[in-house]
């Protein structure tokens, strides 16, 4: 998959952590990054300039309380119920 714009992580990536009202910056902290590097870091993740490893993914699933595979999903409504019932599972 060379074209980055069809890669379902970084777009979920910022929906999450929109929908969580969390800062760039803020959810590089909480996820264990430097705070001098965090916002730039995620601005990156979520721009497909770099793709995080999958601990790092686990990480930021756990913070934003959605499960792992929303990040990794292709269709959106598969996406939509997947981030659902994670939400139900936090409760």
């Amino acid at each position: 998959m060379s074209d980055k714009s069809v890669l379902p992580l970084p777009k979920r990536l910022k929906a999450a952590r929109l929908a969580a009202k969390l800062t760039q910056e803020s959810l590089g902290i909480a996820a264990g990054l430097d705070e001098h590097v965090a916002s730039a870091r995620m601005s990156q993740y979520e721009n497909a300039v770099h793709t995080p490893d999958y601990h790092f993914v686990r990480k930021l699933a756990k913070i934003l309380k959605i499960p792992t595979a929303y990040f990794y999903c292709e269709e959106d409504d598969l996406a939509e119920i997947i981030a659902a019932h994670g939400s139900k599972s936090s409760d």
